[in-house]
């Protein structure tokens, strides 16, 4: 019997595709998206996959983003009583990243988040209200550029599940919401560079307790 060098190719993609279809299906089904899932107990601000972007106006030009890393914090959560849910995190100011390296370095000085005089940002939650089953409402506490001022975030449920890679019960959320930069002393450029600054993080908490998973 003989075997054309087109259907051996056509048998390899045949393969290929199959086996990535496999390790995708199996990557989709680590974390749980229910709510039933979450286990209650503290958690602490995974850093290495926790990222808050902003962005903002450019002179109307275009909506310009950048980053902020190495968060720290803890979630302390009970599914049973999620109006209960404390959080608190910090942000050191001089993770700050852009696509452009002088940037990054105005941004961390004087005129813009002064990062020498104002190292960290500090977000901890007042109150929290269940929108549906997945979503809440997170209204707490921003401190920026040393002003304190109340912000209010939507934070919806991504998954939760033990992490393949380091074995612990982790838990994340999409949140987002919007802050006036001007409010906590920011003013660079304004008006010409957006005041309102919009906020989209990524959160991931893995469970401190004994025990875990």
């Amino acid at each position: 019997m003989i075997i054309s060098s087109r259907t051996l190719r056509a048998a390899s993609l045949a393969a290929v595709f199959a086996a990535a279809t496999v390790s995708t299906g199996h990557a989709q089904g680590v974390a749980s998206t229910s709510p039933t899932a979450v286990k209650a107990g503290t958690y602490h601000v995974e850093p290495g996959h926790t990222q808050v972007e902003f962005s903002l106006s450019h002179f109307g030009f275009t909506n310009y983003t950048g980053l902020f890393s190495n968060a720290s914090g803890t979630l302390v959560l009970d599914p049973a009583h999620p109006v209960a849910s404390k959080l608190t995190v910090t942000i050191p100011v001089d993770s700050v990243q852009t696509t452009v390296p002088k940037l990054t370095d105005e941004l961390k000085a004087k005129d813009w988040f002064d990062a020498a005089q104002y190292p960290n940002a500090t977000f901890e939650s007042t109150s929290v209200t269940l929108n549906g089953k997945s979503s809440a409402t997170v209204i707490g506490n921003l401190t920026l550029h040393g002003v304190t001022r109340p912000v209010t975030l939507k934070a919806h449920l991504m998954g939760s599940g033990v992490n393949p890679i380091d074995k612990a019960f982790t838990v994340g959320f999409e949140v987002t919401g919007t802050i006036r930069r001007g409010d906590f002393g920011i003013k660079q450029y304004l008006p010409v560079v957006g005041d309102d600054v919009h906020l989209r993080i990524a959160g991931a908490f893995e469970r401190q307790d004994a025990g875990t998973p």
